[in-house]
């Protein structure tokens, strides 16, 4: 069964350019071992990541990143099985709030800093659903 999480988390620390690079190639290895697709968005100090795969690997990972000294904060946000992938190409892409990206960020936050602990399940699958549509991937 191929299932799809979404969290949120606060980074623990300031994270610099190599930081956010040795995370997405971490994650690219790791996920193309376990066979987990999704997007890592991260903007002020928050991560957001949408997870997609088998259930059980989708849990290993989010408990593996709930116990990471890098995230504080981390909850669910949704979850849901889903009939295919929305990121099958990618073993992990990231989002960052670059310039190009900012008015997307922004347009899905009821705050003037995006702040998906707020967002409901609905804006959450739109904001997706509009990322993979629209957004500058970093790699």
């Amino acid at each position: 069964m191929l299932i799809q999480l979404t969290y949120a988390s606060r980074t623990a620390h300031i994270l610099g350019p190599g930081d956010v690079k040795d995370i997405l190639r971490s994650s690219q290895r790791n996920n193309t071992a376990a066979g987990v697709t999704g997007a890592l968005c991260l903007t002020n100090g928050i991560f957001l990541q949408q997870l997609e795969g088998d259930r059980a690997a989708v849990n290993k990972l989010y408990h593996h990143i709930e116990k990471d000294p890098r995230h504080t904060d981390t909850q669910i946000l949704d979850f849901s099985e889903i009939a295919s992938r929305r990121f099958g190409d990618w073993s992990m892409g990231l989002v960052a709030a670059t310039a190009e990206n900012r008015q997307l960020f922004l347009k899905y936050s009821s705050k003037a800093d995006f702040d998906p602990y707020s967002m409901s399940t609905a804006t959450l699958r739109a904001f997706f659903d509009e990322v993979m549509l629209n957004v500058r991937w970093l790699s």
